[in-house]
């Protein structure tokens, strides 16, 4: 029987969960996800423990946060001015937005602080830090 190796286009049922038990995302009741192993689509970890399975084979993979979204940075977490929102918003802690860097590059956020002063952002993945476990089947290789 064939093994998952570079190169191959997969299809893989996950469930991916916190170390609390938190099920962060799962493909249970769609379709399987489809990657090219070594093209990047995923996190490496996941990529990682997908290589090497056989059509059918499960497994759990604990992948830590350096092969997955990274560790949490304090540098991505930034104080701004509450004018730099637009006229017709006022953050909210929670509330996510999307940033347009001085490049034009644009860049997910989330507010965790807002005050008249000053809105406090952050630019971390939500992920990022942690460690993320996940039960995976090889549903094809195609």
């Amino acid at each position: 029987m064939s093994k998952a190796k570079h190169g191959d286009t997969v299809l893989v049922h996950y469930t991916g969960r916190l170390d609390d038990g938190t099920v962060f995302d799962s493909s249970d009741g769609r379709e399987p996800l489809e990657f090219t192993i070594g093209e990047g689509q995923v996190i490496p970890g996941f990529e990682q423990a997908v290589d090497g399975l056989a059509v059918g084979e499960k497994k759990e993979a604990r992948i830590p946060p350096e092969k997955a979204y990274g560790p949490r940075s304090d540098q991505l977490v930034l104080s701004v001015q509450p004018d730099r929102f637009p006229e017709d918003v006022e953050p909210k802690v929670g509330q996510r937005f999307t940033m347009t860097t001085d490049d034009g590059q644009q860049i997910p956020v989330m507010v965790t602080e807002a005050g008249s002063e000053a809105v406090k952002i952050d630019a971390n993945h939500p992920l990022a830090g942690e460690p993320l476990t996940f039960d995976l089947e090889l549903v094809r290789i195609a």
